[in-house]
């Protein structure tokens, strides 16, 4: 049996995980117990750590203690893993990382900058605005192979008390099965780059000049206030045990672009500006598909090798159909940069050298060693497979706030079509009927 206790009081436990009386119902979590239940099971399912069913109990401590304590019984052949899990989960949620998140959004409360559209909605769907810390649990963070990095976490994740079981991540999975991830769990470790719960999820952005560069070097990366959330997390998460043999750290995604969402990569420009490429004028750049190598903090004893990929759902909300495949927003040339963007995830994680990951997935996807020109995959299950996607950004149902097709029907779609390119722009009606097959009689 793996037993072990959370850091700190039952206070500041408490203040790490999603409040029950601000979830939703529907999610039948009603005590603290249940919610650091909940996440702990969901950490060890992505993590592909198997214990004895209905083991999993967390308690607080006897009479005159303080404090919540875990207990499961993993499998025979998951104790090792299991071991590794208790200790990095107590690390992950000290005062020295997952503390650094609440500090800063304590030290943000007390300015102007918190929650500036408090009582408003700024959508359709997530009522008056509110923001409350929200940290990346019931993730993986033992057998991972990559961390992505983002610029906020939705109020719904908060309320729902899932991270993973919204549009954003919905789609990534999907990106990560259609290149062929086998276990597309563990690269679910995702970090924030601003730890704080609002309105969005895809369906609404939530307007990015409230979440600004600066409130990130302000409160969850500012060295010498003592807040460094974000580079101290990095740290943990990209070196987990599993990776200690390797010459590298675990390869990090940095996503969101100018075109939606550019935060994530703006905090990681002006963070690492000593150490990315320069363009002819002499300054950094984190343009999309942007690859090499950064040292998370000066002393840090590996180097990491990084991507700058479009954030999540940027294609569906600002893709279109152009007549030009070669230039952005075209719906096709944003769907092969995802797919180059993940491709290169899977290719460094196995080993490749960030460089050569990076050639090998334009290749792919583009035809040619850069992500230069339109589009032009060889295979045509990838180009069938690039159809899709975009069919199913395209076709969006907005009251469902869900795609409208799923992948296999998009794929479905694409190929009754049955252009030479497989273009998904024809639409999101009713195709016509198909042809029927002659008669052998």
């Amino acid at each position: 049996m793996i037993t072990y206790s959370l850091p700190g009081s039952r206070e500041y436990q408490e203040a790490l995980y999603p409040n029950p009386a601000l979830l939703d119902p529907a999610v039948k979590l009603r005590t603290y117990e249940d919610v650091i239940a909940h996440m702990t099971a969901s950490s060890l399912e992505q993590d592909g750590i198997q214990i004895q069913d209905k083991s999993l109990k967390v308690t607080t401590g006897p009479a005159g203690q303080s404090g919540y304590r875990i207990a499961f019984e993993p499998l025979p052949q998951f104790i090792a893993q299991a071991e590794q899990f208790a200790a990095i989960h107590q690390v992950m949620l000290d005062e020295n990382h997952a503390g650094l998140a609440l500090a800063g959004a304590d030290a943000c409360r007390k300015t102007p900058i918190w929650n500036p559209m408090a009582g408003y909605p700024v959508n359709g769907s997530d009522g008056p605005s509110e923001w409350l810390p929200c940290l990346p649990l019931g993730m993986p963070f033992v057998t991972h192979r990559a961390v992505t990095l983002l610029h906020y976490p939705p109020i719904v994740a908060y309320r729902s008390a899932d991270y993973l079981n919204n549009n954003t991540l919905k789609r990534w999975k999907q990106l990560l099965i259609c290149v062929g991830v086998n276990e597309p769990d563990r690269y679910h470790a995702i970090l924030d780059v601003n730890p704080i719960a609002a309105p969005g999820s895809g369906e609404s952005e939530y307007p990015n000049d409230y979440f600004p560069i600066g409130l990130t070097s302000q409160f969850f990366d500012n060295e010498p206030a003592g807040l460094n959330y974000v580079p101290a997390m990095l740290e943990l998460m990209l070196n987990p045990p599993a990776n200690a043999a390797n010459l590298y750290t675990l390869p990090l995604l940095i996503c969101g672009s100018p075109l939606y969402d550019p935060q994530a990569p703006g905090w990681f420009r002006t963070r690492y500006k000593d150490q990315l490429p320069k363009d002819k004028h002499g300054s950094p750049v984190a343009d999309v598909l942007t690859a090499g190598f950064v040292k998370i903090r000066p002393d840090s004893t590996k180097r990491t090798p990084y991507m700058i990929a479009n954030h999540m759902v940027a294609a569906g909300v600002t893709g279109r159909c152009t007549d030009d495949p070669t230039r952005m927003p075209n719906i096709q040339k944003y769907e092969a940069q995802d797919l180059v963007a993940v491709t290169f995830l899977q290719l460094v994680a196995a080993g490749t050298d960030p460089a050569k990951a990076k050639e090998l997935a334009c290749l792919r996807w583009f035809g040619r060693a850069d992500s230069e020109g339109a589009p032009n995959p060889s295979k045509p299950d990838d180009q069938l497979t690039l159809c899709a996607m975009a069919q199913m950004d395209l076709c969006f149902d907005q009251k469902k706030r869900a795609p409208m097709f799923t992948f296999e029907q998009a794929k479905a779609r694409c190929s009754q079509m049955n252009y030479p390119s497989y273009s998904p722009c024809f639409g999101c009606g009713d195709l016509p009927p198909l042809p029927k097959a002659p008669s052998t009689i």
